[in-house]
């Protein structure tokens, strides 16, 4: 059985009364994928606004395995330490990663991120020495749009995410840097200009369903 970890900030764990990109995936392998499969991690809950804390399971359909290792406000170097023991203890074989916007927004520069990438990677593999990792780079958001300088480190950093991957795969343990959603849009496919609508959920589960069809052969072309 294939094992997928979602890893992610906000846009991962999603708020209260959201489907989440991780239930958008779902949906396509369980309709593509020809094999068992499970979805896995140490947090199942979703964001709650109202009380400022990951304590919310009012998922739109509730119905899915909700495992993820995913939190509002965290980044690289938040899940660095924790990704040891969440893929030793739940058998991640694929990571499904989507990190980066926080830890340049409030803690880190394009350089030190690309660091906090690279603890990531060899802590997953002192767990698991074959785990698999689809990474996502930072994608479209509004302050990258209204803040040129916060805007050229999110380039740069999704440079150094490339070269990371370029330099640390490997084929017993591979990496792929799956493309950013095509045509995503912050004034369509976002309610607030960072955090994912329905159709910014579909774009997200959408990459990182490429990624895994063109380079491993996993599930299909996702069809929204």
């Amino acid at each position: 059985m294939l094992r997928f970890m979602p890893v992610g900030d906000s846009q991962t764990i999603g708020s209260a009364g959201e489907h989440t990109w991780r239930y958008r995936l779902w949906q396509h392998l369980r309709e593509t994928y020809g094999g068992p499969f499970a979805v896995v991690g140490p947090r199942e809950t979703l964001y709650d606004k109202a009380t400022d804390a990951p304590t919310s399971y009012e998922y739109a359909d509730p119905d899915f395995p909700r495992g993820h290792l995913a939190g509002w406000g965290e980044g690289w170097l938040h899940m660095a330490p924790l990704i040891g023991d969440a893929v030793r203890e739940h058998r991640a074989d694929v990571l499904l990663v989507a990190l980066g916007l926080i830890d340049l927004g409030f803690y880190t520069n394009a350089e030190q991120t690309a660091e906090n990438v690279r603890s990531f990677v060899a802590r997953a593999r002192a767990a698991r020495p074959r785990v698999r990792m689809v990474i996502l780079p930072v994608i479209p958001n509004v302050r990258a749009e209204q803040d040129p300088p916060f805007a050229a480190q999110v380039t740069l950093f999704n440079e150094l995410l490339a070269k990371a991957v370029a330099d640390l795969d490997e084929p017993r343990s591979p990496l792929l840097l799956a493309s950013p959603p095509a045509a995503y849009d912050i004034n369509f496919d976002t309610y607030d200009g960072t955090h994912p609508n329905a159709s910014g959920e579909h774009k997200i589960a959408g990459a990182f369903a490429e990624a895994m069809w063109q380079g491993w052969g996993i599930g299909h072309t996702y069809a929204a």
